[in-house]
């Protein structure tokens, strides 16, 4: 029997209708794949010293980011250069020439020694201490770290939003 040219025409629309539905992968796959090349380029823009938690840094209002560098840490009486102990803190002593630690400069010799030859400027090095340490040994501290090559010397510090003047 032959059907109207409308009773084909529903046929075809309710055969059209009756399908499932497809998802256009190739628009979500874009979408996705700019996705990821935005969040790795992105990613290495971040830097964010290894905090610990015993150490309460002092602040500061500066700008620069810090650099990797060697960590010589400072927590509580010990220093600590890659995560190893390899002195006590000194005592701050009386005023007079800084004294050096034996501990800190050969761990210092030989991270120096991996390096390689020692450039003028010397190798960069940062220092990581409680506010509250006393300048005294810290002293002692900067003083070994630049007789062992580290002349770069830098102090880590919390970074503290700038004030505005109300004038």
């Amino acid at each position: 029997m032959k059907s109207s040219r409308r009773a084909r025409r529903m046929q075809r629309h309710y055969r059209r209708l009756s399908r499932p539905g497809g998802l256009n992968l190739t628009a979500l796959m874009d979408i996705f794949t700019i996705l990821v090349f935005f969040l790795m380029v992105n990613s290495s823009d971040v830097r964010v010293l290894q905090e610990d938690r015993d150490i309460r840094l002092p602040e500061s209002v500066a700008d620069v980011v810090p650099e990797d560098t060697l960590r010589i840490v400072v927590a509580g009486q010990s220093i600590l250069v890659g995560g190893r102990e390899v002195a006590a803190v000194p005592a701050s002593g009386e005023a007079g020439d800084p004294t050096v630690i034996e501990g800190l400069q050969e761990a210092l010799a030989r991270r120096a020694e991996r390096r390689g030859d020692i450039p003028e400027e010397g190798f960069p090095a940062m220092i990581v201490a409680d506010r509250e340490l006393v300048y005294g040994s810290l002293r002692h501290i900067m003083h070994t770290t630049v007789e062992s090559g580290f002349r770069q010397v830098r102090l880590a510090v919390e970074q503290q939003p700038e004030e505005v003047n109300g004038d």
